[in-house]
């Protein structure tokens, strides 16, 4: 895959987590009835930017540990 659609990827993939993450924990925090979309697009907002930085930082180590456990199934 190229850098490009790399990168597009992890921008998609974030927003879609960020955005379904935070209404999930807001709606268990708040409840129901304190429910707000006002206040679950702020920590969206809040969320998708770090949620990116953090695909960037730990996607590279994360499959390194997999191609790691993968050798040692085989062995």
């Amino acid at each position: 895959m190229d850098r490009r659609t790399i990168l597009f990827s992890q921008i998609l993939m974030t927003c879609m987590m960020a955005l379904s993450m935070s209404g999930i924990m807001y709606f268990i925090a708040a409840g129901p009835n304190a429910f707000s979309v006002k206040a679950w697009l702020t920590q969206f907002v809040i969320a998708w930017p770090i949620a990116f930085v953090l695909t960037n930082v730990l996607w590279p180590l994360s499959m390194k540990v997999a191609r790691l456990g993968s050798k040692r199934s085989r062995s």
